[in-house]
């Protein structure tokens, strides 16, 4: 049982959150105001701090502040009204562990309560063994606010601690590894090892024995007893990485594999036990290939008990601004700098192309343009060639209404109204997706829709 402490101005959302609290069996402190929490959060210490923190009755900065420096093993969960880019920004920059929109559904906050508490588990543990969990793997670390990523953030929160086989399939640079990782690291197999390979990386035999292991003398080169990854990974996670490349020889060995739980080492005719969950990675639609014989129906079935399916980042356009200040942000963590700043056109420009490099493009291509730039600012002449391709849609154009002596607000209200109707045809037209992107609820962009067409 965990002691939650929940910040809430609206009692009957305290009370709400508190009863999901109490259905997972843990015992929740209720407060009405920030300032109530703070007092009390001493003496209840927490291990969990749910809060909305801005609302117009409090500001919860103080107790977010007074969380990060004097009880940084207490986790925070922020919940709020709307989602923006801005405030997914603030919740990560305050070391916040998630950020829940408001309404959300039970299981999805209590999911988000239960990684919250693996986590703070991992903590109070201390395995000075495990790097990863020295460090705070993040969850969050998967960046995006787009509606695709929080379906895979719900998803995630679900099945991680099941056994099941997961598949991951999306193109080449879409994260699917840091998905592995999140599966394994919201688990509870996360103080056991995480092991991967890419099996496009090594020919059948090198492969057969990376991941079964070989005994000593059963072919040439073989002096020495190995272990394979399935007994190092014992008690943790396998992730097979690009599985569509294996052979059919390997396919049917692994497929034995994950029916039997043990394995037998090349050259050796002893079973060997195993406990591990395979979770597998395909650049290629698998079910695709098992249509034109390239794999393994009964495998494909096996490994995708819970397909994950990652959206390239041109499906998910609006994350590129947040994915942006995180690359900064990382750049400027590594190289002990100042953190720059992104120009408008240089942003205009990563909006408009289609990233066939997936989000590993547009991190090389954001280091890319913090060496290259002179100043503080990112221009969109430091940004790769491909990218300068696309035409800018805010460039000056030649208007001769826009003179000197026109009124600002009118001039302001002309460029607003432009740049709307620019993000709204980058969407097809999807005022929901154009609100994201903005950073505005859809009740401001239908006021500033309806304020367009009356001018017109």
């Amino acid at each position: 049982m965990a002691r939650i402490l929940i910040v809430d101005d609206e009692p009957a959302m305290a009370e709400r959150v508190s009863q999901l609290c109490r259905g997972c069996g843990h015992q929740p402190f209720q407060f009405n105001s920030s300032e109530a929490a703070l007092q009390a959060l001493s003496s209840v210490a927490p291990q969990l701090v749910i809060a909305d923190l801005h609302t117009e009755k409090t500001d919860g900065t103080e107790l977010l502040r007074e969380c990060r420096e004097n009880h940084p093993d207490t986790l925070v969960v922020i919940i709020g009204a709307f989602t923006s880019v801005e405030m997914e920004l603030k919740a990560a920059e305050s070391g916040a562990f998630d950020y829940i929109t408001k309404p959300f559904k039970g299981d999805e906050l209590q999911s988000c309560i239960q990684r919250a508490l693996n986590r703070q588990a991992s903590l109070d543990r201390g395995d000075d063994r495990r790097p990863e969990i020295r460090d705070r793997y993040r969850f969050e670390d998967l960046i995006g606010t787009s509606a695709k990523m929080q379906s895979i953030y719900r998803l995630i929160g679900k099945v991680a601690d099941t056994e099941s086989t997961i598949l991951i399939q999306g193109e080449p640079g879409t994260g699917k590894e840091l998905v592995a990782r999140a599966l394994h690291f919201s688990s509870s197999r996360q103080n056991h090892p995480f092991v991967t390979i890419n099996c496009s990386a090594l020919p059948d035999n090198e492969l057969e024995s990376e991941l079964f292991g070989h005994k000593k003398g059963s072919f040439t080169g073989a002096v020495t007893d190995k272990v394979g990854l399935f007994e190092e990974g014992h008690n943790g996670t396998l992730f097979l990485d690009e599985i569509d490349s294996m052979s059919q020889q390997l396919q049917t060995r692994l497929l034995r594999v994950l029916q039997e739980r043990h394995i037998r080492q090349v050259g050796d005719t002893k079973k060997i036990p195993v406990n591990v969950r395979s979770i597998a990675a395909s650049n290629e639609s698998l079910q695709a290939k098992t249509r034109n014989g390239g794999f393994r129906e009964d495998l494909y079935f096996r490994l995708a008990v819970i397909p994950i399916e990652i959206p390239p980042l041109r499906e998910r356009i609006e994350d590129v601004p947040l994915l942006v200040r995180c690359f900064l942000q990382k750049h400027a963590d590594q190289t002990g700098t100042e953190q720059k700043t992104i120009d408008e056109e240089a942003m205009e420009r990563l909006l408009g192309y289609t990233w066939p490099g997936n989000v590993r493009e547009l991190e090389n291509a954001i280091e890319r343009a913090c060496a290259l730039s002179d100043g503080a600012v990112i221009r969109a002449s430091d940004l790769p060639p491909q990218v300068l391709q696309v035409p800018g849609t805010l460039e000056k154009e030649a208007e001769p209404e826009w003179r000197v002596g026109k009124q600002l607000d009118d001039f302001v209200r002309h460029q607003e109204r432009r740049y709307v109707e620019m993000t709204l045809k980058f969407n097809q037209g999807s005022r929901e997706k154009t609100a994201t992107m903005l950073g505005i609820s859809i009740a401001t962009l239908y006021r500033k829709l309806d304020l367009k067409h009356r001018r017109e």
